[in-house]
């Protein structure tokens, strides 16, 4: 039984298993921090406190992202509470995303082969794609972390979030095309601030990195 989950061994492995996870999104999702351990915390306490009335209605990993995402909520409501403000922007919709990442610049980068200053590169893109992350709005945060970094599948994602399916997709969708937005501006900005024009070129490459990076190399 799933209750079981809850003597001292079976949950130390249980928390063994889902860590990674757990952190990889709590920061993801609330920026990197000495907050993220905190909040982890929280979540397997929330977890080990549930599990006695989990009834396997969903798969335990899509219990423990809904989970992780209410924590992630609540830290949201501490910070906006604290700063005193709620960002929101307006958002246009527009059906023609079905290119989103791959649309964002330039050529793909092959994996294979690749030298010291293109791993930075990598490197400054994925930083710049967490820095992007973090200015969406949160639901849509959410919905893209958990859909394209955490692989989780439509249903998943409503069930996690307790939303229905078509608003997922509403997210995500809204959410692809105001991260690309972000991220072109960031790459324009790169580029009319470097007067080497080589290193210009290559971060024109910008979409091709951010394609694989969002398929999961975060």
């Amino acid at each position: 039984m799933l209750s079981e989950l809850t003597s001292p061994d079976n949950f130390e492995a249980l928390v063994r298993e889902h860590q990674g996870m757990v952190f990889r999104t709590l920061t993801r999702l609330t920026g990197p921090g000495v907050q993220v351990e905190d909040l982890a915390q929280e979540v397997f306490l929330r977890l080990y406190r549930a599990l006695p009335e989990f009834r396997g209605d969903s798969a335990l990993s899509t219990y423990l992202y809904r989970i992780v995402v209410n924590v992630a909520q609540d830290e949201w409501k501490r910070r906006r509470k604290e700063r005193g403000l709620i960002a929101s922007a307006p958002v246009v919709e527009d059906e023609n995303d079905a290119g989103w990442i791959e649309s964002f610049a330039g050529d793909e980068l092959t994996e294979h082969a690749r030298n010291p200053e293109q791993r930075m590169e990598d490197a400054e893109v994925q930083a710049s794609v967490e820095a992007a992350l973090r200015e969406l709005p949160e639901m849509e945060r959410a919905v893209l972390v958990l859909y394209h970094q955490e692989e989780v599948s439509y249903e998943g994602i409503a069930a996690a979030l307790g939303l229905p399916i078509n608003t997922v997709r509403t997210h995500l969708h809204r959410g692809r095309k105001r991260l690309g937005e972000l991220l072109r501006g960031r790459a324009r900005g790169v580029v009319e601030g470097d007067e080497a024009d080589e290193r210009v070129e290559k971060r024109r490459t910008v979409g091709g990195v951010v394609r694989h990076l969002m398929a999961g190399g975060l």
